[in-house]
């Protein structure tokens, strides 16, 4: 059982009644859905994700003004709805607060993961948000949301600027090209097999990262990056490769696959950059391609910004 389908399940099947009968003359400022930590938000939930918070439930997003107004009604009305549904069992209510589904303010959703009640105004503040709490941020799925809050801040989010949309790519694919590209057979060759696979890792992480913003998609947080990859549009098939570099160990015949699995990676990013006509060069070097893509940038401050730099 998928986290949001159990979700809408049980919305539909109680939620959306109990705001029909009891909410009726407000129920059009409440958005409701599953948007949030945990890999059921991310859809890559599985039996061993079921050991903890994991529950039928929902999120209803409110106003700090409709919370002063209803809030507390709303939220007993939630915590009588069944306790049980489709074999599994709702968690007992943290009168502390603390909990992910039930009642949750607007403001203080997004002040939790991006520090801030709206989306960001400038490239700063969009590269002070790391980039797996902006995925956190805008998963799951918006069953409903008439009044249109809640979703126009995560729309806002989910349509980074170009501008920093190219910064980001740009600094990935550098930092892909020393660790990849260049120091990794460094590694292998001073017989340094742990530097070797630290170097494979960091290629590797700018590399699924770099898949999602392909993907105009935001990276979960590591453990579940790699899941969530699978699912991407395109770049996908960059999996079994990635999953081998950072598997297999260094022997001759594994390290020179390895080196021609690195290439292979880096030409499926270039020729798609070629293809959109955003690079001018014409080498299989990562870091020379980012040099030429980051001036397709707009706004001189970030353009000469330092290239390797994507989080502020």
């Amino acid at each position: 059982m998928e986290g949001i389908s159990l979700a809408k399940g049980y919305y539909e099947t109680y939620g959306k009644a109990m705001l029909d009968e009891q909410f009726n003359d407000v129920k059009d400022r409440i958005a409701c859905g599953v948007v949030g930590e945990g890999s059921e938000n991310f859809n890559v939930d599985d039996e061993i994700s079921w050991d903890h918070d994991f529950e039928p439930g929902f999120c209803m997003w409110i106003t700090k003004e409709d919370e002063r107004e209803f809030g507390f009604k709303l939220e007993r009305a939630y915590a009588k709805l069944p306790n049980t549904y489709k074999g599994f069992t709702r968690q007992p209510m943290n009168p502390a607060g603390g909990n992910r589904h039930g009642v949750l303010i607007i403001d203080e959703f997004y002040e939790k993961f991006i520090g801030s009640n709206r989306a960001p105004k400038t490239y700063e503040e969009w590269l002070k948000i790391p980039e797996d709490t902006l995925a956190t941020a805008t998963n799951g799925e918006v069953f409903v949301d008439k009044l249109g809050i809640f979703s126009s801040i995560r729309n806002e989010l989910l349509n980074m600027p170009k501008d920093v949309w190219y910064k980001k790519v740009c600094a990935k694919m550098v930092r892909m090209g020393l660790s990849g590209q260049y120091n990794y057979a460094r590694c292998v060759g001073h017989d340094d097999n742990v530097a070797a696979q630290i170097a494979l890792s960091k290629f590797v992480e700018d590399g699924v990262s770099l898949a999602f913003l392909m993907n105009n998609q935001y990276a979960p947080y590591f453990k579940l990056a790699f899941r969530k990859m699978k699912q991407l549009d395109s770049f996908n098939d960059l999996y079994d490769r990635f999953e081998y570099l950072l598997t297999v160990d260094n022997s001759r015949e594994n390290y020179l696959k390895k080196l021609d699995i690195i290439e292979s990676i880096a030409k499926e990013f270039i020729d798609y950059f070629k293809e959109k006509h955003l690079t001018k060069a014409t080498c299989n070097n990562l870091d020379t391609h980012a040099y030429s893509i980051i001036d397709n940038i707009k706004d001189p401050e970030l353009r000469n910004l330092n290239i390797m730099i994507d989080t502020l």
